[in-house]
């Protein structure tokens, strides 16, 4: 480079520029691609989503304005009737009270007594396989083949549960089990605890390889009880497992259906009766599809309420290090 003097200016010459409009073209195409890949990747799943989630309750919530027996198309309009009759209807109210108590039944001593017994499964115990196997056994069958079980375990007099009982001198312990009001929802509630427990169980045993053993070591080389270790070390860095089996299972409990309908069918006279059963009877039993229609509105309704809130205030702390994390690893 020479200068005006005539003196050549060893000093290198200061690159060129760029173009301003190079480095922002590129982001930015980038940032096309990238929506342009999730968009083709997430449509399918957003087709499904609508033809078979969203289109169901939108139908399910128009239908639910209309006195339709399921023939022909909905024509006799009757506005909001429908939801205004489950206000006054005691089988609908029932419904809630039951299912109420089934998520109490649940919560307070089906979820106590899995982690109970995945803690003890997750000690030095030989054939502990074979015993996690067997407690998860009852999960693998279906609805169907545990309700027709049960139904021959407690049948009366002939069932083996009185036959059982009457061996060892309990027989007055016996019933009628499944056909007597006061028992039935105790008696299914056995059921459904010996169904859905090992499924829970599973679960925390999961949750349990993740608890490090480094940390019951220092705490019991302080003094530390295994009460203490539990409650100290276990309990807090099992509360994410035990929070999602939460929800799980009161949402089963929700949407409870076909091992009611196998073994009671909602009897006798409604008490074991169910939302799920409930709606079935008005819907393909009594053809009140509006009916039918506006208890299934109700039901997601109460679910959507339960997920959204236990989410905003239960689920919040463990959502929200999943997102930091994703976010940070970006």
């Amino acid at each position: 480079m020479t200068t005006t003097t005539g003196i050549r200016d060893k000093r290198p010459a200061l690159a060129k520029e760029p173009d301003a409009s190079g480095p922002n073209r590129r982001p930015l195409a980038r940032r096309v691609r990238d929506w342009l890949t999730a968009f083709v990747f997430t449509v399918p799943a957003l087709v499904l989503f609508g033809l078979f989630v969203l289109a169901p309750i939108l139908y399910a919530l128009y239908v639910s304005f209309f006195n339709w027996g399921g023939f022909g198309s909905p024509s006799d309009f009757t506005g909001v009737d429908n939801y205004t009759r489950l206000l006054d209807d005691p089988v609908f109210l029932g419904d809630l009270w039951r299912g109420l108590l089934l998520v109490l039944l649940s919560v307070g001593i089906q979820l106590p007594f899995a982690l109970a017994m995945a803690v003890l499964l997750n000690q030095k115990l030989r054939g502990r396989a074979f015993y996690r196997m067997l407690f998860f056994a009852p999960y693998v069958l279906s609805e169907v083949i545990t309700g027709v079980l049960f139904a021959m375990i407690f049948a009366p007099d002939e069932g083996l549960a009185d036959k059982t009982l009457g061996a060892v001198g309990l027989d007055s312990v016996g019933g009628l089990w499944f056909a007597d009001q006061d028992h039935v929802l105790a008696t299914l509630f056995l059921v459904m605890m010996w169904k859905y427990f090992g499924f829970h169980m599973m679960l925390y045993l999961a949750g349990l390889q993740g608890v490090p053993a480094e940390l019951h070591e220092a705490a019991r080389i302080d003094g530390a009880g295994p009460w203490q270790r539990f409650r100290h070390i276990t309990l807090p860095l099992l509360g994410p497992t035990i929070r999602i089996s939460v929800f799980l299972s009161v949402i089963g409990a929700i949407q409870l259906f076909d091992l009611v309908w196998v073994v009671t069918q909602g009897g006798p006279d409604h008490h074991s009766e169910t939302l799920a059963v409930t709606l079935f009877q008005f819907g393909f039993k009594r053809y009140q599809i509006g009916y039918a229609s506006a208890i299934s509105i109700a039901m997601f309704l109460i679910s959507l309420v339960f997920a959204l809130a236990y989410q905003r205030f239960v689920l919040r702390r463990d959502t929200e290090g999943a997102l930091t994390t994703m976010r940070g690893n970006r």
